[in-house]
């Protein structure tokens, strides 16, 4: 199975941004990677009026007179805010006559080969399709910015994954139309629903958070340590003036008497000066000296809520989706040996229940696929 949250791909991304800036009527000369768009001054769209040349993908040194269209760029991101606030819900079914069959991991890694698949429907479903916007930032470093989706079943809050994938892959097409239409469910269930849909949400991406924190805690270790440096290096500075302080004051002190009265009196008045000073600089360092033995706690502070990052997940659009839920038969065949395997199924979601092994009851998956199907189903450990 897929990851839960699915990643919205480049080539959705060209593909809905041609057909909506169309639908516009807007004017999209396509040749190769690179884009020359034309947006009326008539029509009716926020997005900013006149040329734009953008370039599909990512690319660096870029020419100031192009755009990036990625799934972070900025050009994508008001394109989807454009659409979203004309149309942020809508409706459409997935059939399984539109969709392929989607093996299982289990199966795909295994060495066991599929004959034949037939997929018997039961009952529809519903499901929500939730696309959020994902902004991880620093205070003071970058923003970061991801487009993720997930599917939900309305009625009992399964995650169902590869169904958002499928209908991203839908959206490319021109004959699965997303309609602009009220969806059948509660306002108030949605905010739950896609309130449930958060937290697999952020778990599935979170290895990427963690990368971005990883760069974050680095960024706040050179600032620290370059910090620390700048206090050490300050540290030889007073030690150096306190030494100069010193010696001229024992100086003065082995010349007061050899002077006049008036000289007498401005030595005097100098050494109370440098004594005054000394005793400041011997505080300053003293104290530089006993922060640096806390480990700068303070600065420590400023620089790692600095560094710290923020996760704010924002719904952007939400999808209500019919589909079918039903049984699908996989024949299998092992050399001579053939034999049919029936499991829960759901048409763009796939396989909906769990196959566990006859022998040691684990249930099969990518790691651990179907290694036989003599006296039963049997995973790779247990083959023999």
């Amino acid at each position: 199975m897929t990851d839960a949250a699915v990643p919205v791909t480049q080539s959705a991304v060209e593909n809905f941004t041609a057909r909506y800036l169309q639908s516009l009527g807007c004017q999209v000369e396509i040749r190769d990677n690179e884009w020359q768009v034309t947006i009326p001054e008539d029509v009716e769209t926020d997005l900013p009026k006149g040329e734009h040349a953008l370039v599909c993908g990512t690319a660096e040194d870029l020419d100031e007179t192009y755009e990036q269209l990625h799934p972070e760029s900025s050009f994508f991101q008001s394109v989807l805010d454009d659409a979203s606030d004309r149309a942020p819900l809508g409706v459409t079914r997935i059939d399984a006559i539109d969709t392929d069959i989607i093996v299982p991991d289990w199966l795909q890694e295994s060495s066991i080969s599929v004959s034949n698949i037939d997929f018997t429907p039961y009952y529809d479903r519903s499901a929500l399709v939730v696309l959020f916007r994902l902004s991880v930032e620093t205070v003071s470093e970058y923003q970061q910015e991801f487009l993720r989706s997930i599917g939900i079943d309305i009625r009992s809050k399964e995650i169902l994954p590869n169904i958002d994938e499928t209908f991203l892959t839908l959206t490319q097409s021109e004959t699965a139309p997303i309609l602009s239409r009220d969806i059948a469910v509660e306002p108030e269930q949605v905010e739950r629903l896609v309130d449930a849909s958060r937290e697999p949400l952020l778990s599935e991406i979170q290895p990427q958070i963690d990368e971005i924190h990883q760069g974050a805690s680095r960024a706040a270790d050179a600032e620290l340590e370059e910090y620390r440096q700048l206090q050490r290096q300050r540290e030889e500075e007073l030690e150096t003036e306190i030494t100069h302080l010193r010696s001229k004051i024992d100086d003065l002190n082995e010349s007061i008497d050899d002077k006049n009265q008036t000289e007498r009196v401005e030595a005097l008045k100098e050494r109370r000066e440098c004594k005054s000073k000394l005793q400041e600089v011997e505080t300053e360092l003293n104290e530089l000296r006993r922060r640096r033995e806390q480990g700068y706690p303070d600065q420590q502070r400023e620089i790692r809520d600095r560094h710290g990052l923020e996760v704010v997940v924002t719904p952007v659009t939400v999808t209500e989706i019919e589909y079918e839920r039903g049984d699908a038969t996989f024949e299998l065949t092992d050399c001579d040996l053939t034999r049919t395997l029936t499991v829960g199924y759901g048409s763009g979601v796939g396989v909906t229940e769990a196959v566990d092994c006859d022998s040691c009851g684990q249930s099969l998956s990518g790691e651990d696929p179907l290694g036989a199907i003599t006296n039963g189903v049997r995973c790779m450990a247990c083959r023999g």
